[in-house]
C-alpha cells in the first residue's frame, strides 16, 4: 500500500510540474482563452477572426516558407483549398511566461484535416508564440511551428 501511495505522489508531482506558467494568473488565463479561440476559428473556417488573433504587424513562420507578415497575408496563408476543412485543432501549452505586455507560449499542437476526397489526416507538431498586448488585448506577434513525424 505504501508503494502505491508513493507512486501516486510521484506521478502527481510530475503532472503538476509538466507545465510552467509564470506571470499574473488572469493574464495567463487570457492567453489560454485566446489560444482556444484560435483553434475554434480554424475549425469553423473563420479566417477573418483567425487573422485578427494576430497583431497588425504580426508574423508567422510556417515550415518551409519565408516569414509572412501582416494580417491580410496571414489570412491568405491560413485559407484552405475548396472542400478541405479542419475537423480538430488543439494547442497544448507547456510553458507560458509573461513579462509586462509581452509573453511567450511554447507547446505542442495537434489536428485533423478532412481532404477534398473525404479522407482524413491527423498531424501534430510543436510551436512557439510571442504574444503582445495590442489595445489592451493579447494578440500573437510571432507564431512559429513545425511538424513532428507521425
Amino acid at each position: 500500500m505504501r508503494y502505491l501511495i508513493l507512486v501516486l505522489c510521484i506521478c502527481s508531482c510530475y503532472t503538476a510540474h509538466s507545465q510552467k506558467y509564470v506571470g499574473d494568473k488572469d493574464e495567463i488565463e487570457a492567453i489560454l482563452l485566446k489560444s482556444k479561440a484560435f483553434s475554434q476559428f480554424y475549425v469553423a473556417g473563420d479566417f477573418e477572426s483567425l487573422a485578427n488573433s494576430y497583431t497588425v504587424d504580426g508574423k508567422i513562420m510556417p515550415p518551409g516558407t519565408d516569414i509572412i507578415e501582416g494580417r491580410e497575408a496571414i489570412k491568405q496563408r491560413w485559407l484552405l483549398p475548396e472542400n478541405v476543412k479542419i475537423l480538430h485543432h488543439k494547442a497544448v501549452p507547456v510553458e507560458i511566461v509573461i513579462m509586462d505586455d509581452t509573453a511567450y507560449d511554447a507547446g505542442y499542437y495537434e489536428g485533423t484535416t478532412q481532404k477534398a476526397d473525404g479522407s482524413t489526416v491527423s498531424w501534430s507538431g510543436k510551436y512557439l508564440i510571442i504574444w503582445k498586448k495590442e489595445a489592451g488585448e493579447w494578440k500573437m506577434y510571432y507564431d512559429i511551428w513545425n511538424n513532428r513525424k507521425q
